[in-house]
């Protein structure tokens, strides 16, 4: 398939109507991060709302460093600095929320442009056909108690061919492209991703998560799975996912051992690694 036209501001631009999501915009041929150049800006006092895109990336990174693929011209990797200055709620909810919404936004930005429903993993996969399309990295800046920032982070697989993935990806890495029979606008996309995110994080600001948290209910692959959890620790329990918590945490009902006749109390996962196994 051949490459969208390169992003472009102007073109960004005529379809952006957001407030303050993407004002500033940087648009770069080539970077090592746009997370790593957003932090930068970030830590220089840059506004909310600055917006970081690149063509490229040279070493692009998921969650515990992993590296993203990132060929040029064909995918989205942006990063929006979000600053927390005046929060309405605590910063905990909002730091535990924001990677869950981000992936809403995400998706809900997909299906507005192409139709195309995306399934999120928690806390933040999006999944086409069970397979992993893009991700959420947030990256979180507390200088000072009073103006806390995130660096939101979205890789998104857009116009790639599937032929293209290396071999290690094929199984599991998934392309917008897969259901389009033409290139999708990528700058099209942007505006309606930087909306929809606008949409969200503003709703999580002014009413806090329950709308939000249904809304990710709905698209959420991972509940009702049986699933492995891999703790940072390196332990690890399989259990089903049976709710999202208010705060955001997957709640997981541990199998039982076979001779226990009483279920296992909910387990709240915050922070790990959650593999779908195999129904």
């Amino acid at each position: 398939m051949a490459s969208s036209p390169p992003l472009s501001i102007d073109d960004i631009r005529t379809t952006l109507e957001t407030t303050s999501l993407g004002h500033p915009l940087y648009i770069y041929r080539d970077l090592a991060s746009t997370n790593r150049e957003a932090f930068r800006l970030a830590q220089n006092g840059a506004a909310h709302g600055t917006v970081v895109l690149a063509e490229s990336q040279s070493d692009g990174y998921g969650r515990h460093g992993r590296p993203w693929f990132s060929p040029p011209g064909l995918n989205l990797y942006c990063s929006a600095i979000i600053r927390g200055t005046g929060l309405r709620i605590s910063l905990a909810h909002w730091l535990s929320w924001t990677p869950l919404i981000s992936a809403l936004a995400t998706a809900e930005a997909v299906q507005q442009v192409t139709t195309v429903s995306l399934a999120l993993k928690w806390p933040n996969d999006l999944l086409l056909l069970q397979r992993k399309v893009g991700g959420i990295l947030c990256e979180s800046l507390l200088q000072s108690p009073t103006d806390p920032a995130i660096v939101i982070g979205i890789g998104l697989n857009v116009n790639v061919a599937r032929e293209a993935f290396p071999d290690d990806l094929l199984p599991i890495a998934a392309s917008l492209a897969e259901t389009s029979q033409q290139p999708i606008d990528r700058n099209r996309l942007v505006a309606q991703l930087l909306l929809e995110l606008e949409h969200c994080l503003g709703e999580l600001q002014s009413h806090g998560s329950p709308r939000l948290r249904q809304a990710y209910i709905a698209r959420c692959a991972t509940l009702g799975r049986q699933v492995r959890v891999q703790f940072t620790t390196h332990d690890q329990v399989t259990g089903v996912a049976e709710g999202i918590s208010a705060d955001g945490a997957l709640q997981i009902r541990p199998l039982s051992p076979r001779s226990s006749s009483q279920p296992a109390h909910l387990l709240d996962v915050r922070a790990a690694d959650v593999i779908h196994l195999r129904e």
